[in-house]
């Protein structure tokens, strides 16, 4: 059986048929640069249209009395109670703090999680000896360890800090297993056929193979602690962004606590976006699985 290069223009004989087999060339293929640039392009203006038409019919709907405004009040009207909370500086003083708070539980979490992740990988003993256990505290939620955390360090920073770093924690080790078990053997295998050691195998092969699921996790745990925190703040706090949307409830003052849940959406983007931009960098190596089409 002899095989044959198609080109373009090129025949193929098919039992009784023939087909004539034409390849164009896309716009990817001609200026993948430029076609890069183009699909960028595209994908932040979708990525900023979305919002603005939701926040438009929002305010149309507030402007002609669609939607009562006593609980859902217009984007400019939000907008304007923001500008004052920001002069008065409350909702700078709530984000530094609740930012503060996050970052702080974030990367305890993350590296206390990162660690036991590899150990549980690495080690088949360890990984029996503790994964039942930590899969059993994971189910917990975490709120319900702040009564805890607060009767042994007191009322103050830390049990706030070490419940962020939880709920990090859980999600970092879990992800950071699984990511250790799925690297194909053949990659220590073609380590260990050229006399690496352990640690050398470990630090060119297995953790370089882990990095874009931790970077993946961590966008995840992120996430969660921001959820975290502002339900702490709900029930023990006297400051912080959760704590001026549940103080506003309270009040029944709308603006406010509308200001707070878009602050917190806010927050969580900017925090996503940093950690993406910063695996981008980490992981240079690691492109796109699949190939978006135009």
């Amino acid at each position: 059986m002899t095989s044959k290069v198609l080109t373009p223009g090129s025949r193929v004989k098919a039992g009784k048929e023939i087909r004539e087999l034409l390849v164009t060339p896309g716009a990817a293929d001609r200026d993948p640069i430029r076609h890069a640039r183009h699909r960028r392009r595209q994908h932040l203006l979708l990525g900023w249209l979305t919002p603005v038409v939701f926040l438009a019919l929002w305010q149309l709907a507030a402007s002609t009395g669609w939607i009562d405004t006593r609980f859902f009040p217009s984007p400019v009207s939000i907008g304007a109670t923001a500008v004052e909370l920001l002069g008065a500086g409350t909702l700078e003083h709530n984000v530094w703090v609740s930012t503060q708070r996050i970052i702080l539980g974030f990367l305890l979490g993350v590296l206390v999680g990162v660690a036991t992740g590899m150990l549980l990988g690495l080690s088949r003993i360890a990984r029996s000896a503790l994964e039942p256990f930590l899969s059993a505290l994971y189910t917990i939620p975490k709120l319900a360890l702040l009564p805890l955390l607060l009767l042994i360090f007191g009322l103050g920073e830390l049990p706030k800090i070490l419940l962020v770093a939880l709920g990090v924690f859980f999600l970092m080790w879990i992800t950071v297993v699984e990511a250790i078990l799925d690297i194909p053997e053949v990659y220590e295998e073609a380590a260990r056929s050229f006399g690496a050691s352990p640690w050398m195998t470990f630090r060119h092969v297995t953790f370089p193979a882990a990095l874009p699921q931790i970077f993946v996790g961590m966008r995840l745990a992120i996430g969660n602690a921001v959820l975290v925190l502002i339900g702490i703040e709900f029930v023990q706090s006297d400051d912080g962004i959760g704590y001026q949307i549940w103080h506003s409830w309270s009040l029944f003052a709308a603006k406010p606590m509308y200001v707070g849940i878009v602050t917190v959406a806010l927050m969580g983007l900017i925090l996503t976006l940093t950690i993406k931009l910063a695996g981008r960098v980490a992981v240079p190596w690691k492109g796109r699985g699949r190939t978006a089409r135009s």
